[in-house]
């Protein structure tokens, strides 16, 4: 009887999986759980359906290609072959390629990445920035051997001839179209030479597009300082560029319409403006002459004495006016102040000493109503009409005789 260790039984298993030519190259459906995405890069993740789950991993190389992020709860196709993992002991799926079941890897990825860019608000609407009417310089960003360039060249060129072009060949699509693209934008803002930026290229497939659906593109037009315009494929096609981008044109040759106005539609315009202000210029000096010949005959011009001499009689008039009510009103006051006077006359303690009273105060000054307020030998001073007496209190009645002597 022959003794084998694990290892030896484990590596015997391995081989004879992996020579299973049915085995090497299988095609898996699942539903994803236990994902993991692992710093290292490396995909780990279990395979299950209603009876059996099958642990898988895809290593960092393949990962990278993947143009979607799984999710747990997703159903996929997996690509892969069958092997051991020897420090387990277990049989495990080595994925080489995914897709989603029943829609597209780019599908996918296209709504994923929209999801993502539209929480971070590039798509809003308040961000993007008006193309200028007339730009003096328009760069274009696309292919320099497609068809859609020369397009954009004869429009541009027939709508308005002045205007400068910069060119920026780049590769519109395959794995390094996105650097391409996005270095172009920047180089474009770092020459500042253009008012605009024209990016796209002519219709293909959805793959063929899809460097304008990546988020290398989608960052480069948004930091762009200069407005862009998306011209991406045919008109129902929809890129995450042309969300992004400050306008969308459904072609590049509508891009090319759309970027300068027409200059025989604005000479047009102008023509017809410059009409407009002639005749409006001939109706304003025809109103003019009109109104001057109109003022010349007048009768304020013809015998302006008449005019004059109403305004003076009407200045005299109010004049006349003025001074007959400043008499009054001077007359009116004048009475009021005399009986004011009259009255103040009445009530003046001057007038009752001129009448034969006197004042009597104390020696502080403090007139004296009561003989019991002043003490026998106190000094007072009586005030007369005319001076003052300085008298000694030699006696005093408290009665009320003085009232009965006046009476």
């Amino acid at each position: 009887m022959r003794i084998v260790t694990i290892s030896e039984l484990t590596k015997y298993i391995k081989d004879k999986l992996e020579s299973d030519m049915s085995l090497a190259n299988v095609w898996v459906k699942g539903e994803i759980s236990n994902l993991k995405l692992h710093s290292s890069g490396h995909i780990y993740l279990t395979l299950k359906d209603r009876d059996a789950c099958l642990k898988t991993v895809m290593f960092r190389s393949r990962a990278r290609t993947l143009l979607f992020y799984p999710e747990n709860g997703m159903s996929v196709l997996v690509r892969g072959y069958i092997s051991v993992y020897e420090r387990d002991g277990g049989y495990q799926l080595y994925a080489e390629g995914m897709e989603p079941e029943g829609i597209g890897a780019l599908y996918v990825a296209f709504e994923q990445l929209k999801q993502k860019l539209a929480a971070t608000g590039m798509f809003d609407q308040d961000r993007k920035r008006p193309i200028p009417r007339i730009p003096k310089g328009i760069g274009i960003i696309t292919s320099p051997t497609g068809a859609a360039l020369q397009d954009m060249l004869n429009i541009v060129r027939r709508r308005w001839p002045r205007v400068d072009i910069i060119l920026a060949p780049v590769l519109v699509q395959g794995e390094g179209a996105p650097a391409s693209i996005a270095r172009a934008i920047a180089q474009m803002n770092q020459l500042n030479q253009v008012d605009v930026i024209i990016a796209g290229r002519g219709g293909g497939s959805l793959e063929e597009l899809w460097a304008f659906n990546t988020e290398e593109v989608a960052l480069a037009i948004y930091n762009s300082r200069i407005p862009v315009i998306s011209a991406v494929g045919h008109e129902t096609d929809y890129t995450i560029a042309d969300m992004v981008a400050d306008l969308r044109a459904p072609t590049p040759s509508a891009a090319a319409e759309l970027v300068v106005p027409d200059s025989q539609e604005m000479s047009r315009h102008l023509q017809s403006i410059n009409k407009r202000l002639e005749k409006a210029v001939v109706n304003r000096l025809e109103r003019t002459r009109q109104r001057l010949t109109y003022c010349t005959a007048s009768q304020s011009l013809q015998r302006p004495y008449i005019i004059t001499g109403n305004r003076q009689q009407i200045l005299d008039t109010v004049t006349n006016n003025l001074l007959r009510m400043g008499k009054l009103k001077v007359a009116d006051k004048s009475a009021q102040l005399a009986g004011l006077a009259g009255k103040l006359n009445v009530l003046s303690p001057l007038a009752t000493l001129a009448r034969g009273y006197s004042i009597c105060t104390d020696a502080m000054g403090k007139a004296v109503t009561e003989a019991r307020t002043v003490e026998l030998g106190a000094r007072v001073d009586v005030l007369l009409d005319k001076g003052t007496l300085h008298c000694k209190v030699e006696s005093k009645e408290n009665s009320h005789r003085s009232k009965d002597l006046l009476s």
